[in-house]
């Protein structure tokens, strides 16, 4: 792996100019080319605002839609399904927590993390996409709980491939300082996905009956055609990288080389990743205190998205159409908490305080679902409110946290695979804790997620003890004129890195 030259400061100057030089020779001839610095990261912006457009949106809406396919269960279980095939005791959560087994099996196992890139990204997810929408559109005809548990392992195996080829499709196109706003798009979109599928699960509502399927085979079956659908249109909108993009002009392209050279300097990456990347990822200490926060962070997003049309019939005692209609407003909130939270994030620098903040409000939500019999159906329903303001939140500034504090790139990838293997435990422990026979008080849920939540908020003191003390140490080296030497791999623990929190 090549190493930056001692200079990097110098370095990083000279290659902005040579950047410069380079956007002036392929600007189209027309315009006025740009004379300083400024000028090019005026265009430079321009190019951003063409990636929000074009790259971010796609990503979001496959976000959303993968949310809204696997957790579409716990609407189908609010409209018939459990009786019509004839679920039984614990057959429910099974199917819940199992897709999560082959997810995490796909993310541990499957070359996304690694080798997408050189798989090329146009192909790799169209694919993905269609296999997860066709064995969603296939639960529509499940006939009993074997047929259930299979298509939701297939289910787990197409989507545990998704979010690592996302995520590294976006660092491959966003800067580090630009990458926690747009990874949290992602996260918005699982928030959002609550919101869609509480609304199309009540317009299902009505075509009960329709062509002799009760309504829920219908969500199942139009979710999953809504799916393949976009897996044939990312095969446009998925460009396999910025040289083949459809949308950026000559000049636009070359400006994405100066990035793409900046990034690489940065990072120490060049696109090749080894063992070594591996070991340094497990040897860092910070990666096995942001796993085991990340997973009670997910378990209770997962358990709060999937079980909340469940615990609101059941437990708050609405009724199926209210139940369908009010997740609504509730992770349409988390969705905006979690998009201010992560401006305010990125403009201050301040992802710890929001999650510090923002988990005790959650705790507090738990706490009062704790007490069900004491408090009104309104003022439960005001709780989810609360526990909605930390889970979405909580969960992406983790995962953010973790990519912005890792170099170089290959490190980057092993350390966010290794989260991503833990995190999906969340999602086994998540199918186990609202059993269907706890209903109405669910106490083994909400205590456990309350539990999480708080051992989550004692994570992030961690991380940032850890990441402080670094950087103090950093500081100190920085003053006695630390330069990189020879042989001396570029990563995040030298100096010249600077943690962000």
């Amino acid at each position: 792996m090549a190493s930056p030259s001692p200079d990097r400061e110098a370095s990083s100057l000279e290659k902005e100019k040579v950047g410069n030089d380079e956007y002036r020779e392929v600007a189209a001839g027309n315009e006025q080319p740009p004379q300083d610095v400024l000028e090019y990261k005026k265009q430079e912006r321009k190019v951003v605002r063409k990636l929000d457009i074009f790259i971010a949106p796609v990503m979001f809406l496959l976000m959303l839609i993968s949310y809204l396919d696997r957790g579409n269960i716990g609407f189908a279980a609010t409209q018939g399904m459990i009786e019509d095939i004839n679920l039984q005791g614990s057959d429910l959560n099974i199917a819940v927590s199992i897709f999560y087994i082959t997810y995490i099996l796909a993310e541990a196992s499957f070359p996304a993390s690694f080798y997408v890139k050189r798989l090329q990204f146009n192909r790799v997810i169209p694919a993905i996409t269609f296999g997860w929408g066709l064995m969603c559109m296939c639960t529509g005809f499940i006939q009993g709980p074997g047929s259930l548990y299979a298509l939701r392992l297939l289910l787990g195996l197409f989507e545990g491939c998704l979010f690592p080829a996302m995520t590294l499709f976006l660092a491959n196109w966003y800067k580090r300082e630009e990458l926690g706003f747009r990874i949290s798009f992602l996260f918005i979109g699982s928030a959002l996905s609550g919101a869609v599928g509480g609304l199309i699960a009540l317009g299902i509502l009505y075509m009960d009956g329709v062509g002799g399927y009760p309504g829920w085979r219908w969500l199942y079956i139009i979710e999953g055609l809504i799916t393949i659908i976009w897996a044939f249109m990312t095969i446009f909108l998925v460009p396999a990288n910025w040289r083949t993009a459809y949308f950026l002009t000559p000049s636009d392209k070359a400006i994405m080389k100066v990035r793409e050279e900046e990034m690489e300097a940065y990072s120490g990456g060049n696109g090749h990743y080894t063992m070594a990347d591996i070991k340094l990822a497990a040897k860092d200490p910070t990666t096995w205190v942001h796993a085991p926060t990340q997973v009670a962070m997910v378990t209770i997003l997962y358990g709060f998205g999937t079980f909340l049309p469940i615990i609101l019939k059941f437990s708050f005692n609405f009724s199926t159409l209210q139940a369908q209609y009010l997740v609504v407003p509730v992770c349409l909130w988390g969705a905006i908490v979690y998009f201010v939270g992560a401006i305010l994030a990125d403009r201050y620098n301040a992802r710890f305080w929001s999650v510090i903040i923002c988990a005790p409000i959650g705790m507090a939500g738990y706490a009062i679902l704790l007490r069900i019999e004491d408090v009104p159906s309104g003022v439960r329903y005001f709780a989810t409110f609360l526990i909605s303001t930390a889970c979405y939140l909580c969960t992406g500034t983790n995962i953010s946290w973790l990519g912005m504090n890792r170099a170089p790139d290959g490190k980057r990838a092993a350390s966010m695979g290794i989260l991503l293997t833990f995190t999906n435990l969340g999602g086994i422990i998540s199918g186990q804790i609202y059993q269907t026979d706890a209903a109405p008080k669910y106490t083994l849920g909400q205590a456990w997620s309350l539990g999480s939540l708080a051992f989550g908020w004692c994570g992030f003191w961690v991380l940032r003890t850890m990441y402080k003390r670094r950087e103090k140490q950093k500081e100190e080296l920085r003053g006695q004129g630390w330069n990189l030497q020879p042989g001396e791999v570029w990563t995040d623990r030298v100096p010249e890195f600077k943690y962000q929190f």
